[in-house]
């Protein structure tokens, strides 16, 4: 294993000769492309500048999800949606005959999409952090990795840290919007049902689940729209970068 000494040499290490000491143990188009550098046939990206357009990527996929989501209507209208969980969509149909009650789902469902949109506002700075210790040999592997790779490192790396501090936000704006206030009265209600059945009065962990996979499923897109479009590339050091995991084409015939 390297010691940090080794690690910081590395980064000033060009693709090249990181090309030849990967040859042996890399996927097959990780190889392909490894001995065409090692050939000398084109210049590539440093290594620095893989691990920069690697995070240059994620973080254009954070700001630009962030931004989408916490517009009004950026869940409530997507595809990311946060309906009720399975108890909370029992009590609601339970609950539509008694009075005060009619509307709970329509209304718990609008209230849980706005707090999930206001706490997706203050999101980027805390997914921001969690790229920043990305190491270099991380971005190779992500570079020719799979279509998702980059978010699937995301979220290994930094969901438990990101639950812990995406869940403050949002339960305070489910507060703001008084989706637990609602749900707990909600809960109390269908409580006193001669049902066997009772509800939890808790929304907190599902939601701040819900928000956050909506968060990731709109990197993930993103990531996929940069590394198949290249208009999609909208740096000069996305452009370098991701040109190295776009398929070779093959030599022409003499």
């Amino acid at each position: 294993m390297l010691n940090k000494y080794a690690v910081a040499n590395a980064c000033k290490v060009t693709l090249p000769l990181a090309a030849i000491l990967l040859i042996g143990c890399a996927s097959p188009a990780w190889k392909e492309t490894a001995s065409r550098v090692a050939r000398g046939g084109e210049q590539m990206a440093t290594t620095m500048e893989i691990a920069a357009g690697i995070r240059q990527a994620l973080e254009i996929g954070i700001t630009e999800g962030a931004e989408a989501l916490s517009a009004k209507d950026g869940y409530l209208q997507s595809p990311y949606k946060i309906l009720l969980p399975p108890e909370a969509q029992m009590v609601a149909d339970r609950l539509q005959f008694v009075p005060g009650f009619s509307s709970v789902e329509r209304i718990l469902v609008e209230r849980l999409n706005r707090a999930a949109e206001d706490a997706a506002a203050r999101a980027t700075p805390i997914f921001k952090e969690a790229i920043r210790n990305m190491s270099i040999r991380d971005a190779m592997g992500i570079l020719m990795g799979e279509p998702n790779a980059a978010t699937q490192y995301l979220w290994e790396t930094s969901y438990d840290k990101l639950y812990a501090e995406f869940s403050p936000v949002i339960i305070a704006s489910l507060d703001r919007f008084d989706a637990r206030t609602y749900w707990t009265e909600a809960a109390h209600a269908f409580n006193r049902l001669p049902l066997e059945q009772t509800a939890n009065p808790s929304l907190d962990d599902y939601v701040t689940q819900k928000a956050l996979e909506g968060l990731f499923s709109a990197v993930e897109k993103k990531e996929l729209q940069i590394r198949t479009d290249i208009n999609a590339r909208s740096t000069a050091l996305l452009q370098r970068v991701f040109a190295r995991q776009d398929p070779v084409e093959p030599a022409a015939t003499p």
